[in-house]
């Protein structure tokens, strides 16, 4: 038996078969020098091979074109397709050509090499991801010149979990759906293409495992664990089994949770909150009703942003919104207006090698600083707005003065568009999220401009604890249950209240279902989470009373440290969970 711990990047457990796909990494290409006066047919091999690759784009796309909930697989290949025709791109390899006189495949792949080596070498972790792009591209390229008969992953009889170094987006989006049931991915991170795609197909998903998979074998046992990025190879008698039951569980607990899909997230004794969302992709819209949402209390709109690598047009923007306002019908969906910089870069226009991101140029920051591609979102945001129930708020505000540039800044979008004869929600929503303790601390002077509040606990938690999550050495310490944590956010829920204003809580916290009776007894209005987790969360508050809620959240308040919260939480699962303790989330 061996564990080997990744990045988790879709979550799911699941026990099967490896299936070993090693097609991406192209056979040793040849090499071998060209007369001068072959160059001309050595240029059409090129163009061949490139209209053929195209056609086969264009395949795929009219594939996917019928369905509506398609449109990040879409906005993939298109890019893939604009870069073999890109005149820049053929030019690069022309010129490579004439100059070496080698033959067409060498130069593709030399070509390939150099393009993937400048992006690696940018120190943006952005770019570096777009890497398998270029591969997807260039590796088309070379499947045709060479006549390469690719295996097809969609030509599976059993179920297999994929075993491969990193999977290129063309062949998620190919592959046989059905039968892949989980994913391990030597390579690879939570925001590349690849990374969107298998989880808009919840599919379980480990990535970054590194070579530790190479002694993996066709049909070996593998256990997958997409939460916790864990994969077991060989797992011995009693791991499978804990991880067939939690797989068994899995299919069991959600069946049983269907039931409770139409019914209200209300307490025993009539105390109802509201059970949300969280999406990263317009396709997701589609999957909610399921889950049992009653809306959307976050999109992040950036990641419009980041699959492209560049700044959304505002055309582009509306149909995305517009796309999910018509999915969930007249149920609310709030859209957070683009949140990039510490770990989300977008590389046209955020700076490289910042010395401290993550308390840098980044959320409303950027935005207030480039004033016109702002209003580009808020005029999409504006629009879109008619099509359905939109609420939109902003990130990482800090104090007052950042509201108020904000409404400035909103009311000329309302002005641009009334010039331009557009229609738009003269009236939206506006929330502000609170995610850095300075706003926590004066919320009832951001309250005079807000209409409700969006508590963000991951930020939240890492500011208010002086600590990166993203720090394997110190990431132990961002604990949602420290003292200081319950405390501010007992400050900022009370004063909304006493503002008259609604506190949603989203990030990670939301869909605890441990920490769910404690926020009901913190008087937490609206919890916005990962889809999957909405059942179980639900199932805690069906389960609980809000006087008894309230009356742990008040001892919480004076526990000494978050190991005695723990505690507290766990000894309420025990006494009031059936089963006498709280299943896992799926």
């Amino acid at each position: 038996m061996k564990k080997i711990i990744g990045i988790p990047v879709s979550p799911g457990v699941i026990v099967g078969k490896a299936f070993r796909y090693m097609e991406n990494a192209m056979n040793e290409i040849l090499h071998y020098a060209i007369p001068k006066d072959l160059l001309e047919a050595e240029w059409k091999r090129f163009l061949h091979a490139q209209a053929e690759a195209v056609e086969e784009i264009q395949v795929l796309q009219e594939q996917l074109a019928p369905e509506q909930s398609q449109k990040e697989q879409l906005d993939i290949l298109r890019a893939h397709r604009m870069m073999l025709e890109d005149p820049d791109f053929q030019e690069e390899i022309k010129t490579n050509l004439e100059e070496n006189l080698q033959n067409i495949e060498w130069i593709i792949q030399e070509v390939s090499i150099g393009m993937k080596d400048r992006l690696r070498a940018s120190g943006n972790a952005f770019l570096q991801e777009r890497a398998a792009d270029i591969d997807d591209v260039c590796n088309r390229l070379l499947y045709k010149l060479l006549k390469v008969k690719r295996f097809p992953l969609k030509n599976f009889d059993s179920d297999v979990i994929l075993v491969c170094p990193d999977l290129l987006p063309s062949d998620v989006l190919t592959m046989h759906r059905a039968r892949i049931k989980g994913i391990a991915l030597e390579e690879g991170s939570r925001t590349s293409h690849t990374a969107i795609l298998v989880r808009a197909f919840a599919i379980p998903t480990v990535a970054g495992l590194s070579q530790n998979t190479r002694d993996l074998k066709n049909g070996d046992l593998l256990a997958l664990n997409g939460d916790s990025g864990e994969v077991i190879l060989d797992p011995d008698p009693a791991i499978l089994a804990q991880y067939q039951r939690a797989q068994e569980h899995y299919h069991r607990h959600y069946t049983q949770l269907k039931s409770l899909r139409e019914l209200p997230a209300e307490t025993k004794d009539g105390y109802r909150v509201a059970l949300k969302a969280n999406i990263e992709i317009p396709e997701e819209a589609a999957q909610l009703a399921q889950y049992g949402a009653e809306g959307i209390g976050l999109y992040r709109s950036e990641f419009l942003f980041l699959a492209s690598g560049q700044f959304t047009g505002e055309e582009e923007q509306y149909q995305a919104y517009t796309q999910v306002l018509q999915n969930m019908g007249n149920l609310p969906v709030t859209i957070r207006t683009l949140d990039i910089g510490g770990d989300k870069l977008l590389p046209e226009l955020m700076e490289k090698n910042e010395k401290n991101p993550l308390l840098g140029w980044r959320a409303i920051r950027f935005s207030l600083s480039h004033p016109d591609l702002f209003k580009k979102q808020l005029r999409a945001l504006l629009r879109a707005g008619a099509q359905g129930n939109l609420r939109i708020m902003f990130p990482m505000i800090s104090g007052i003065e950042e509201l108020e540039h904000v409404g400035a800044l909103l009311e000329e979008a309302k002005t641009e568009c009334r010039r331009k004869g557009q229609t738009f929600t003269e009236h939206l929503p506006i929330g502000t999220m609170i995610e850095i303790p300075s706003a926590g601390l004066t919320a009832d002077i951001l309250a005079e401009k807000s209409d409700f509040f969006s508590i963000g606990t991951n930020d939240l938690i890492q500011y208010t604890l002086a600590v990166d999550r993203g720090n394997e050495k110190v990431g132990y310490l961002a604990q949602p249950f420290h003292p200081a944590v319950l405390r501010l956010l007992k400050q900022i829920i009370d004063t909304a209240h006493s503002k008259g204003l609604s506190a949603t809580l989203c990030g990670e916290l939301a869909g605890d279902s441990a920490a769910t009776p404690l926020l009901l007894g913190l008087g937490v209005d609206e919890f916005s989470m990962t889809a999957r987790s909405i059942p179980q969360v639900k199932r805690v508050i069906r389960e609980a009373d809000i006087t008894t809620c309230r009356s742990l959240t008040q001892e919480a308040l004076q526990c000494r440290s978050y190991k005695d919260v723990a505690r507290l939480a766990q000894a309420w699962t025990a006494a009031h969970l059936p089963e006498g303790k709280q299943e896992k989330n799926a």
